[in-house]
């Protein structure tokens, strides 16, 4: 079995019988992912594996360490680059460590004492985690976007959380969209990131169209 067809066995495994928040089965969409991956020209094996497995870590119970030890340090590193921290770790003087990877030698590191992360908290780092990522994550990230906006329009779910989450695709893009438009290795990646562009827009204009045709039918009436 190859490296890839083990990250995707593992993700599958793991992530067996959970939907996302869309509706649609991890696996589905994970599959997704990779798919627009290859898209665009990636072929380097660890990059297509952490495409799998870039909801591992926040939302099954695998560690770091785990995965380290399975698929090596840059599949791990990239797939951390891509989560959000759930937790912070409390040390003995009510400090806060940060999780820190040393990715230039085998060392890992196991934390306990687990803190919950606000929200609001959670996106603001994992904004500067994307930001600071790796080219390799920012291709990931964008994949993912792009199927996230795919299933979106399959959901049924208030202009008001729909709204939210157009305008969080929005964000992470224009976080990744410098640095993909500098990389000459992807040129697809930029004819994606316009595509998802010009599909968040037509998205918002429809909610608004709407919203005008059932404010012109109340006062009709």
């Amino acid at each position: 079995m190859t490296m890839l067809e083990n990250a995707e066995l593992f993700a599958k495994s793991k992530h067996a019988g959970k939907l996302k928040k869309s509706g649609i089965t991890y696996s589905n969409h994970l599959e997704n992912v990779v798919s627009r991956l290859k898209s665009l020209g990636v072929i380097d094996e660890e990059v297509l594996c952490a495409g799998w497995l870039q909801d591992i870590l926040e939302d099954t119970d695998t560690s770091f360490d785990e995965l380290f030890e399975k698929f090596g340090r840059r599949i791990a590193v990239l797939t951390l680059s891509l989560t959000k921290t759930k937790f912070v770790i409390d040390t003995d003087d009510d400090s806060t460590l940060s999780f820190v990877i040393d990715t230039d030698d085998d060392s890992t590191l196991s934390l306990t004492k687990k803190r919950a992360i606000p929200e609001k908290q959670r996106q603001k780092e994992y904004a500067v985690k994307i930001k600071e990522s790796e080219i390799d994550a920012k291709l990931i990230k964008l994949c993912d976007i792009s199927a996230n906006l795919g299933d979106l329009k399959k959901q049924i779910i208030s202009k008001t959380k729909k709204r939210k989450i157009l305008k969080k695709f929005r964000y992470y893009l224009l976080i990744i969209e410098k640095d993909l438009i500098k990389n000459t290795e992807y040129p697809k990646a930029i004819t994606l990131l316009e595509a998802i562009n010009l599909n968040i827009q037509i998205q918002t204009q429809n909610m608004i169209k709407i919203k005008k045709n059932r404010h012109k039918n109340i006062l009709k009436k």
